[in-house]
């Protein structure tokens, strides 16, 4: 093993929280302001980088720290270190309601998992997080999941957070079509790619959007119910800002399309 092998609880239905047990000097890295509680014996350290590649240069930290910033991610991530005497525990919650999955990376195809820019939420120490483009325009441009995606490579426990329930598909060299901005994480042996929902008149009158994500091949992928931005648009309806489309490249003309 290269990553820290911890044990974990996930606690919690609705809006659900892990707690993550330590061996003494076993180490977990967290997303800043994730931490909801450690025991006496656990200090934390705010760090530049993941920490996977412990002889990196600042240059190099710099540069992955520097990434980080372009999904939208703190420049720092936070360690939380078992100092103490026999196992002690550490527990983060998600930013919004929804589900925490846990996924073991030695057991991801390649040991890579492509997650959404705001997925990743804590992970063994001996993870790398770096950033992973979307090959294609269209994807980026209406997907929902963006340009910039997050790249989780490890064997160890990696924790993702997603919005309301999360299915989780295997696909045989199938395609699978999923409302844009659903999927929260897929497999790299997956191609993932954004099409048009149907005809025009689908398209305007059919109350499933424009565009439709299209997942092919033969992997695994989580697809998530309720994502933040379907969320705050959903509760902004009849508010003072009704009407208004937010966290959107096409911005008022989706919404004008999509009903939403």
């Amino acid at each position: 093993m290269i990553s820290h092998e911890i044990d974990y609880k996930i606690i919690g239905d609705d809006i659900q929280i892990v707690e993550i047990e330590l061996d003494p000097n076993e180490t977990v890295i967290a997303e800043a302001g994730a931490m909801l509680f450690m025991e006496d014996g656990i200090q934390f350290e705010t760090k530049m980088g993941d920490g996977s590649e412990a002889n990196q240069s600042i240059m190099g930290k710099i540069f992955q720290a520097g990434t980080r910033v372009l999904t939208g991610e703190s420049l720092f991530m936070t360690h939380f270190t078992n100092r103490g005497v026999g196992k002690k525990k550490v527990a983060f919650s998600a930013p919004y309601p929804g589900t925490v999955m846990p996924i073991d990376l030695s057991k991801i195809y390649g040991n890579e998992l492509i997650v959404q820019k705001d997925g990743f939420l804590c992970a063994a120490l001996g993870t790398s997080m770096k950033v992973h483009f979307n090959q294609r325009f269209g994807a980026g441009l209406f997907g929902g999941e963006g340009f910039i995606l997050q790249k989780l490579k490890g064997d160890g426990m990696a924790f993702v957070h997603a919005g309301g329930v999360v299915i989780e598909r295997q696909l045989n060299n199938e395609t699978l079509r999923v409302d844009t901005g659903c999927v929260v994480a897929f497999e790299q042996s997956l191609s993932f790619d954004i099409q048009r929902s149907g005809g025009l008149k689908s398209m305007v009158f059919g109350g499933e959007g424009m565009f439709l994500a299209t997942l092919r091949g033969t992997g695994r992928v989580w697809i998530q119910s309720m994502p933040i931005s379907k969320l705050i648009q959903r509760l902004a309806v009849g508010g003072p800002n009704a009407g208004k489309e937010s966290g959107s490249v096409i911005g008022g003309l989706g919404s004008l399309f999509e009903g939403r």
